[in-house]
């Protein structure tokens, strides 16, 4: 558990045991130790809520201080107040305590899907990139140097679509064909993108395997547009 992924699981994991633990701090009436361990909580803990869901940030500061309460009845006074010293009964702050700590619940459960979000935004740009180099390639001549890239680009590109949708290339280092095969098999391709993607990958293999046959400008241009088609419209 070394990656920075598992580091945040762990990190916001902690925060809800803690979050429980200064529940009971309330229940068992020791203020002091709640008073002294709530605001780094609740620091760190707001921090989680505002990068992983957003959305409920202004829920899990309103618990702590509710800038709009119609009255100053028990149920409507807030964490702040009784860290000002306010007399409210613990069990009142107890359930604010708690909203809070099942909002960074929410948090953890989130914390899968936007990662899964941040690797397709960082993946996406990487490949604009590429294309823009096999762009570059092409301009200067360098012919299949940039149709090799293209297809590189499509193969690491059906790799995401095909975990996307749990599905297994059975062969060790499938190629575009593989994958359009594997895709089209499994009803995640139409025919007609199908067809598109076997021309993708013909083109691919006479600017990277083909050597009794060179490819031509308006070959390796195709090969160009149609792999930007291809991140953009297959997911």
């Amino acid at each position: 558990m070394n990656s920075k992924y598992d580091q945040i699981r762990i990190e916001i994991e902690n925060l809800i045991t803690f979050g429980k633990e200064l529940d009971q701090y309330l229940t068992e009436r020791k203020v002091e130790l709640f008073l002294t361990n709530y605001q780094q909580w609740y620091t760190k803990s707001l921090e989680t809520v505002r990068q992983l869901i957003p959305n409920r940030l202004e829920d899990f500061k309103i618990l702590y201080k509710n800038e709009k309460r119609k009255s100053q009845g028990y149920t409507e006074r807030d964490i702040s107040q009784y860290l000002s010293g306010d007399k409210i009964p613990e069990q009142f702050i107890s359930l604010k305590v708690l909203q809070q700590r099942n909002i960074l619940i929410s948090a953890h459960e989130r914390l899968d899907s936007v990662l899964h979000e941040i690797k397709d935004i960082v993946q996406a740009d990487i490949f604009d990139s590429e294309i823009e180099s096999a762009r570059f390639l092409l301009k200067q001549g360098f012919l299949r140097a940039s149709g090799a890239i293209c297809g590189v680009i499509i193969e690491k590109h059906f790799g995401s679509v095909c975990s996307n949708h749990n599905l297994k290339i059975v062969k060790k280092d499938p190629t575009i064909n593989d994958y359009n095969e594997g895709l089209k098999n499994a009803g995640i391709l139409q025919t007609e993108m199908w067809r598109f993607v076997q021309r993708m990958g013909d083109l691919r293999n006479l600017c990277d395997h083909n050597k009794k046959q060179e490819p031509t400008r308006e070959n390796v241009a195709d090969l160009i547009d149609g792999t930007d088609k291809i991140i953009k419209t297959i997911f």
